[in-house]
């Protein structure tokens, strides 16, 4: 990040009592500023031109994206009185930045190349290896072996940003605690979601198999995805403009329903979505073996086989006539009326619920 950049994110804005609220339309662009600055002083940095190559190609991979995070920052944020434009595009990038890591790094362990219609960092070296003549096996090594490298990179970005947020050390402790424990909790989720995965590689071959327990499915969608997507931003921007602890919890208990609820139709997606609007492989979870809440309802036969498993089409039907597909969307709809119903307990302000609300509706009619 740039000196200017980072000075910026260290300064209040003062805002008189008629102006209005904070709202994304402000934030956003700083958002995006914050994110390229940080690339272009990367890049500049970098200490070889394979490094600065490398930045370039996760600069690319950062465009595009739907900035839901950093517009959950915003949202708690605001609704919570908060004033300071660029400190709240500051968390939002640093959750961002998170979000590129730890898609990068997902990537890599579900050994897939492509996000978004177009090839990854893995896939870029990996297509790279195979025109140099690598063989596929060492190509796809090659590209994997990049693409943790990216990760990890942006990783250390997402912590640097969020440490140089705002200058009051209360706050600023509070805001990396969050980012820590959303790290922690993503990577333990991940460590499940392999684990539950057949053949299950911890030398029992029973040990991590659930056989059909959901709730231990909703448990790793929430540690691997609720937790940094949804529950950590909201409550980093409730912190961020000094809301109440009392509502700082709950605001994330939301998130975590609403959260989990996001993951539950993202494994809909992943199995029966249209794969030109999700930008990733239908097949991918399947392929891998993935104990999702479909396969953990429907268990059918040879359901998660993995790599060289039967023929996807045939588990996909089997899913469905088993009703997979739709106890998970019922059971997505009961998250979410929960997560309203406890954002109304909690008394969380009106704006705030009626964005959630807005929120909740899009999660459940999203096809990508």
């Amino acid at each position: 990040m740039n000196a200017t950049a980072t000075a910026g994110v260290t300064r209040r804005a003062v805002r008189g009592p008629d102006d209005s609220r904070l709202d994304w339309d402000e934030v956003g662009p700083a958002v995006e500023l914050l994110l390229r600055d940080y690339v272009e002083s990367a890049q500049a940095n970098a200490a070889s031109v394979w490094a600065r190559e490398l930045w370039d190609h996760i600069g690319r991979g950062l465009d595009g994206g739907k900035r839901l995070r950093p517009q959950l920052v915003c949202l708690a944020y605001a609704a919570f009185g908060g004033q300071d434009a660029r400190e709240c595009a500051a968390v939002g990038a640093s959750f961002e930045l998170l979000h590129g890591a730890l898609v990068v790094h997902d990537d890599v362990i579900d050994r897939d190349f492509v996000r978004r219609g177009r090839p990854n960092v893995a896939g870029i070296y990996r297509d790279a290896g195979l025109a140099w003549g690598l063989t596929v096996g060492e190509a796809n090594h090659l590209g994997s072996s990049i693409a943790v490298i990216a990760g990890d990179l942006l990783l250390t970005a997402s912590l640097r940003i969020v440490e140089r947020t705002t200058a009051e050390p209360a706050i600023r402790s509070q805001l990396t605690d969050i980012l820590h424990g959303a790290v922690a909790d993503a990577a333990a989720g991940e460590l499940a979601d392999v684990l539950l995965a057949r053949p299950v590689c911890a030398g029992d071959p029973s040990a991590g198999q659930p056989d059909g327990r959901i709730d231990d499915v909703l448990d790793m969608e929430r540690l691997k995805t609720a937790t940094y997507s949804f529950e950590a931003p909201l409550r980093a921007g409730a912190v961020l403009a000094g809301a109440e602890a009392g509502a700082i919890e709950a605001v994330g208990r939301v998130g975590s329903l609403v959260g989990t609820a996001y993951q539950v139709i993202d494994d809909v997606l992943g199995t029966f979505g249209d794969e030109r609007q999700t930008g990733k492989p239908v097949t991918s979870d399947l392929r891998e073996g993935k104990l999702t809440v479909l396969t953990a309802f429907a268990h059918p036969d040879g359901a998660s086989s993995g790599s060289g498993g039967p023929d996807l089409d045939r588990v996909r039907d089997a899913l469905h006539e088993a009703g997979a597909d739709s106890y998970a969307l019922t059971l997505a709809h009961s998250l979410v009326t929960e997560a309203l119903d406890e954002a109304r307990r909690a008394d969380l302000p009106p704006a705030l619920r009626s964005e959630l609300t807005r929120i909740c509706n899009h999660v459940l009619h999203r096809e990508s």
